[in-house]
């Protein structure tokens, strides 16, 4: 079974930096596609990063680019999010997506591709 745990989300001052962590299990990295997603309340949930399948093309929403930078380690089976310079504008629940489908670095950023979620985890950003 697939399975995502994502964690590191907290309370942190604008400008300030925290780091995201999607630990994963049951499939094996380079087969899959993996995004980043978050969804502040009352806002659709929008896409921010994402690897493609291997060779592992990263993309990055307009919004986080400069700021965020997504990484992976394959021996600790886990996918980071990098986030620095925060907004109070990136506050929402962070999720971690995966899917089979091979999809540019584009479609990956679009959350009705993937099939497999975690629970997410809320980052809050104060002015």
């Amino acid at each position: 079974d697939v399975h995502l745990v994502e964690s590191g989300g907290g309370l942190v001052q604008a400008g300030g930096s925290l780091r995201l962590s999607c630990a994963h299990s049951g499939f094996t990295f380079d087969d899959y596609a993996i995004g980043w997603f978050r969804q502040a309340p009352g806002k659709a949930r929008e896409g921010v990063s994402c690897f493609t399948k291997s060779p592992g093309e990263t993309g990055y929403a307009d919004s986080v680019k400069g700021r965020f930078t997504i990484s992976s380690d394959k021996a600790k089976n886990s996918v980071y999010l990098e986030m620095n310079n925060l907004k109070p504008e990136d506050t929402a629940v962070y999720y971690c997506a995966a899917t089979l489908r091979t999809l540019t670095a584009v479609a990956a950023l679009q959350d009705i591709w993937y099939d497999y979620w975690g629970q997410g985890t809320q980052v809050t950003v104060s002015s």
